[in-house]
């Protein structure tokens, strides 16, 4: 019995009988040697929690309910296109009161805003729901941008200023969906357009065509002057000109009485 247990024990044949035993074992056996524990498994992160957001970030000035207070508004029937609009743009949540929040990098992440935004929703009152963007005519987009937006934001999309401090913000940096909820939600002091005035397919052309004033905002040479336009940005050039050419005759008049 010895012998034979001798003849059966041989390295080839022990590598060949601890890979089939690993291989009886399954997958975890082959994963980790004798002795050591696999890793654990990652766990998937957890969603993001709009409640706790809303009451970290926003419930100190709109109310735990949304019902609004002193220091904000009520947010019952916002709607969800305004506090998507508002928390993607960076606007909110704010650190202190100001008339006119400004654009800025957004403080959440995109899972967090759509938990945030479903959160207020869930306060009640209806309000526009999030547009869905879909192609749109850029001919259309530009008659009804020179109608109903350049007046105040500019034929060129860059902004200017309104009355009593506001200002209307440039447009260069609003993705297609945000130019489509400013729109339906008016922010500010810009009025809201409902689909009795603008259909959708009328909001998508808009936002086709500031999508192209965003691909065109380099100037292709010279100084774009703030982007005044080209009446204003003319007298400029022409009150430089006349500078130059007084000042010019001036030291011509100086060199000629040496």
């Amino acid at each position: 019995m010895a012998v034979w247990t001798h003849r059966w024990w041989h390295p080839a044949r022990a590598a060949t009988a601890g890979a089939a035993l690993a291989l009886a074992a399954g997958p975890a056996a082959l994963a980790a040697p004798a002795g050591v524990a696999p890793p654990p498994a990652t766990a998937a992160p957890a969603p993001a929690d709009g409640e706790a957001l809303y009451r970290q970030n926003c419930a100190s000035c709109h109310g735990d309910q949304g019902q609004g207070a002193q220091r904000g508004p009520s947010l019952i029937g916002v709607g969800a296109a305004s506090v998507d609009f508002q928390v993607g743009t960076g606007r909110m949540p704010i650190p202190h009161e100001t008339q006119q929040p400004r654009r800025a990098e957004p403080v959440f992440s995109a899972d967090e805003i759509a938990a945030l935004v479903a959160h207020v929703t869930s306060f009640g009152g209806g309000g526009p729901a999030i547009p869905r963007v879909g192609p749109g005519r850029l001919p259309t987009g530009r008659e009804l941008f020179a109608a109903n937006c350049a007046p105040c934001h500019g034929g060129t999309g860059a902004g200017a200023p309104l009355t009593n401090g506001w200002i209307a913000p440039p447009l260069y940096d609003a993705t297609p969906v945000q130019v489509a909820e400013a729109v339906r939600v008016g922010p500010g002091l810009m009025p809201v357009f409902p689909s009795q005035v603008l259909t959708d397919q009328q909001v998508d052309d808009l936002a086709a065509y500031v999508q192209r004033l965003r691909s065109e905002r380099l100037d292709r040479g010279g100084n774009p002057l703030g982007r005044l336009g080209p009446l204003a940005e003319g007298l400029v050039a022409w009150v430089v000109t006349l500078g130059l050419l007084v000042a010019a005759a001036r030291w011509l008049g100086r060199r000629a009485g040496e």
